[in-house]
């Protein structure tokens, strides 16, 4: 138990510690953002085929297929219906590049309307974090720690640019730099909050861990393909980014290999 706290606090906090570099670098390259943010997706890649999927078909028997399938349908239906609440990533990122109005009350009704896309931003972010935190709680509860671990890692790698892209456009919109970072902490917490959840829920009833290790698979596909890959081909960088997805795949493979 101690373990899963330990990670689940690693997990979030590494928003955190991503919003931290984010305050130190205001002015990140599209090129290093894209390459970071593609890395990370290629370890969420690994980690949910490697550490979710294939272990979900393990436990589930005879029908593990079906339930596999089931499961991974289920979590990227349920982030489907998210993003049809919160605009994506990638068009809120595009979206803050209008030019101010010339008149002060024209100026005003930008920089609300700015501030609005930021704070929904912000909390696509935050939605997102809760089936990540699920993933890794559901790795624990799976009772192969070595798995959990391997997968809130990369998980929590996810999550320092994440935290890095918050804290420039809040700025930019004119949230002070203490409510910039409380919001940047209540993402981060969203995951703790998340990992716990997903760590009782197959703890109680073991009985889920099949469909519950695919759901989670399924909600790391969704964001992987629906909102990392798309941000980090939206800049011009396609090759750098397609080349650290897979740089991020197989370190996540090797140290799958090395600590199976």
């Amino acid at each position: 138990m101690t373990l899963v706290i330990l990670t689940a606090l690693g997990v979030g906090g590494a928003t955190v510690i991503g919003a931290i570099i984010g305050f130190l670098f205001k002015k990140i390259s599209h090129r290093f953002s894209d390459v970071v943010l593609s890395f990370a997706a290629g370890i969420m890649l690994s980690a949910a085929v490697l550490g979710l999927i294939i272990p979900s078909l393990d436990y589930g028997g005879k029908y593990g297929i079906i339930v596999t399938v089931i499961g991974v349908f289920a979590g990227a239906v349920s982030l489907t219906f998210v993003d049809k609440l919160v605009p994506h990533l990638h068009r809120l990122v595009g979206g803050e590049s209008a030019e101010p109005s010339d008149s002060l009350l024209g100026g005003q009704s930008e920089k609300s309307s700015k501030l609005s896309k930021v704070l929904l931003f912000v909390l696509a972010i935050a939605i997102h974090n809760l089936p990540e935190g699920i993933a890794a709680g559901v790795g624990f509860g799976s009772g192969n720690d070595a798995q959990a671990l391997i997968i809130a890692g990369g998980i929590a790698l996810q999550n320092v640019p994440e935290g890095m892209v918050i804290i420039a456009p809040m700025l930019a919109a004119g949230v002070s730099k203490k409510k910039t970072f409380i919001c940047a902490m209540a993402t981060g917490l969203v995951e703790v909050v998340g990992t716990m959840i997903g760590y009782f829920a197959v703890s109680v009833a073991t009985v889920i861990l099949p469909f519950a290790l695919a759901f989670a698979g399924g909600t790391m596909l969704y964001v992987i393909s629906d909102e990392m890959i798309p941000e980090t081909h939206a800049h011009g960088h396609e090759r750098g980014a397609t080349y650290a997805l897979i740089v991020g795949f197989c370190v996540m493979l090797v140290m799958d290999v090395l600590l199976g």
